[in-house]
């Protein structure tokens, strides 16, 4: 895929993480960069747990990059929660 799909791509599985666990910050700039961060990274575990990765602009690749930018989200709100 050309850099131009990876950034809809991250900015379409961004925003749908964002919207499922709110409480993202960063602007549509942080949306894309989740989105894409989440992609690399729900697609590298599900190709090992389940041979199942990011292929391209199809249904298992999104459901592969949401759930990886919902694992970014988790880990970042454990990680970055304030201490009070």
């Amino acid at each position: 895929m050309s850099i131009v799909y990876w950034i809809i791509f991250g900015l379409i599985a961004g925003a749908i993480a964002s919207f499922i666990m709110p409480g993202a910050k960063g602007g549509i700039l942080g949306l894309i960069v989740l989105g894409i961060v989440g992609a690399v990274i729900g697609g590298y575990l599900g190709q090992m747990i389940f041979g199942v990765g990011v292929t391209g602009f199809n249904l298992s690749s999104f459901i592969v990059a949401v759930v990886g930018s919902l694992l970014v989200l988790f880990v970042g709100s454990l990680l970055f929660r304030k201490q009070g």
